[in-house]
């Protein structure tokens, strides 16, 4: 099956990327909004949004490279222009029709914003959750050990199940369903891993300079919502603020997943700031 045929709620297809299989997730049918996942995640992470929103969206949620059931592009490098290119290879791939909405989350968001950025003309609405595009960030702790040499590879090394369970529960403020757990662990690799050390390797902070304000020029134009878990211990609810956007929702007792943790409020928020910016 083709990845712009009309689809069935949940239905899973395989789009070519250059020399790489993309797995992608869909639901519904309708206008399409494209959702990012971050690390360590994948496209399930997405579920409770997705059955949500199917009755007047296509979702088309992608494994990002290297991530889920994906492969990576031989081509393709982390970089913001990198990500950029790939985003709109995949979409040109699927057969996808601009312009569409974008839905992101972590990493995810680099991916989305850097699209965007280069193809706002494509581009209807943004939702923005939980992440960091601004040169001011500094990283938390586990990121700075994934980005040092040695010790990043020694830390995926000795990754082990009750550790990465205990992680994501702490990010979580101990709300993050088991089952989230153990299908996120179920799809952890030793490429993806590798991946994830690509990704924070190529992305120091002073990378978004320029591309920072460029973003704000484009949700000046371009309806945005940002929602955000503020008990996220990864990236500080001050820069929730910083995006520009026509409407934040702050969850207070949320972590850094709220489409996981909360998806029918992050559903609810999305239906509703769509249908004011129909």
């Amino acid at each position: 099956m083709s990845a712009a045929q009309s689809v069935q709620p949940q239905a899973t297809c395989k789009v070519r990327v250059g020399d790489a299989s993309i797995n992608v997730l869909q639901w519904g049918n309708g206008p399409t909004a494209v959702l990012f996942h971050g690390n360590p995640d994948s496209a399930v992470m997405w579920e409770g949004i997705g059955k949500r929103l199917e009755a007047r969206f296509r979702c088309f949620a992608p494994d990002l490279p290297g991530f889920g059931r994906s492969e990576v592009p031989t081509d393709y490098d982390p970089s913001l222009d990198g990500m950029a290119r790939f985003v709109e290879q995949l979409l040109r791939s699927a057969g996808i029709k601009p312009p569409v909405d974008l839905v992101s989350h972590d990493f995810g968001g680099r991916f989305a914003l850097a699209w965007a950025i280069k193809h706002p003309a494509d581009v209807r609405r943004i939702v923005v959750m939980n992440t960091a595009f601004f040169s001011d960030y500094r990283w938390h702790f586990w990121a700075r050990m994934w980005r040092t040499p040695v010790l990043g590879e020694l830390s995926m090394a000795v990754m082990n199940r009750p550790m990465f369970g205990r992680e994501l529960g702490r990010g979580a403020g101990g709300r993050m369903p088991q089952e989230h757990v153990d299908r996120t662990w179920a799809l952890i690799t030793p490429r993806m891993k590798r991946e994830v050390l690509r990704l924070y390797r190529a992305s120091d902070p002073s990378t978004f300079k320029g591309w920072e304000d460029e973003l704000l020029a484009l949700t000046a134009t371009k309806p945005t919502l940002v929602i955000w878990g503020d008990k996220d211990p990864y990236i500080s609810s001050r820069y929730a603020e910083r995006f520009n956007a026509r409407k934040v929702v702050h969850l207070p007792e949320i972590g850094h997943w709220p489409a996981v943790e909360a998806p029918a409020a992050c559903a609810e928020a999305i239906l509703e700031f769509f249908s004011e910016y129909a």
